[in-house]
């Protein structure tokens, strides 16, 4: 910037505030500017402008996988929103490993981001370093909350495993519950949302004996365990809810390996539901009823409100610290 504003003849000051706002200095200087940087094709470096202010207008974002689509939907909805409100949202993955979701904080934390949303691992996440990002930043967790009191946007599991459970008890045999690995919190909210409806609509739990693996590889665990099952005494009920649908994946790849028909029909051998609506859901084989997370509505509500605690002069800022639990919707298809 020193050499720059020595190759243009004006001070640093005047050449700062250009590159900060350019209606900010007057016409002739501004076209003197950008003469100079044609001539020059310098270009003030991103990160260390943001460096040296109070606040950067960076954003980040971490979520457990880059190559999911769920997530890819929510980051695309997000930085659409941040880049409008004139943010930078950067993404990075925590591959579904603490190490790397720490990594990803110090990377955040090294460009003096304004805020960020997250994605949490949850169970293997390590709570001191969230717990320091969230004293520095504002921070809004998506998809699963870290704990009770954080700030968080996402699915009332509550909501949606009665609707589900509801429908399921009513169109045929009550469902057993095929439960996800212990990767974050939403594994044992979910569990608890689906014995609290069973109860509720007067129906006996049966939630379906698992082994431990605490893997982000949802399809290849879905698709182990139904194989493990259905070659031993097979699932309790023909109605197989799954805690998500990336583990429906796996059963229903299992249940054709052993040439099981999946449907809703007295030629059916057994039903299959899922919870999220994945994109990919529908074009399953059978496509999966499921609920479905509004991921398009969550991260426009998650930006948002992280945008609404960064304006310090919101009134709203200061009550934008707590949760926002939306409503799920029941997706019929093929598979129940």
């Amino acid at each position: 910037m020193e050499d720059f504003s020595a190759f243009v003849g004006l001070s640093r000051t005047t050449v700062s505030k250009y590159f900060n706002d350019p209606d900010s200095v007057r016409k002739n200087t501004r076209s003197a500017i950008e003469a100079a940087l044609k001539k020059s094709d310098f270009r003030p470096s991103m990160f260390a402008v943001n460096l040296n202010r109070r606040r950067s207008n960076i954003l980040g974002v971490i979520i457990p996988n880059s190559t999911d689509p769920f997530y890819m939907a929510l980051t695309r909805r997000i930085e659409l929103i941040a880049n409008e409100a004139g943010f930078l949202a950067f993404v990075l993955s925590s591959d579904g490993r603490a190490e790397m979701e720490d990594q990803a904080i110090q990377t955040f934390r090294s460009m003096n981001i304004a805020g960020a949303i997250i994605a949490p691992l949850g169970v293997q996440s390590h709570h001191r370093i969230l717990a320091e990002l969230g004293s520095s930043i504002p921070l809004i967790y998506v998809d699963s909350p870290l704990d009770e009191t954080s700030s968080f946007v996402g699915t009332d599991n509550r909501q949606s495993f009665r609707l589900i459970v509801d429908y399921l008890c009513r169109s045929g045999e009550p469902p057993c519950y095929f439960a996800m690995p212990l990767v974050n919190n939403n594994a044992s909210a979910r569990q608890v949302a689906y014995v609290e409806a069973m109860q509720q609509f007067k129906m006996t739990p049966s939630i379906v004996p698992v082994t431990d693996v605490r893997s982000w590889d949802f399809e290849k665990f879905g698709y182990d365990e139904a194989l493990r099952i259905l070659k031993g005494q097979g699932f309790p009920t023909k109605t197989v809810l799954c805690a998500n649908d990336r583990v429906a994946f796996g059963v229903i790849a299992a249940t054709y390996q052993l040439g099981l028909k999946v449907g809703h029909g007295a030629d059916c051998d057994i039903r299959i539901a899922g919870h999220d609506d994945h994109p990919l859901s529908r074009y399953a084989c059978p496509p999966i009823t499921t609920v479905a997370q509004n991921y398009n509505e969550i991260g426009r509500l998650a930006i948002e409100l992280l945008l609404q605690r960064l304006d310090e002069k919101s009134p709203a800022a200061k009550q934008a610290s707590g949760r926002i639990l939306l409503n799920a919707e029941l997706m019929l298809r093929s598979s129940a």
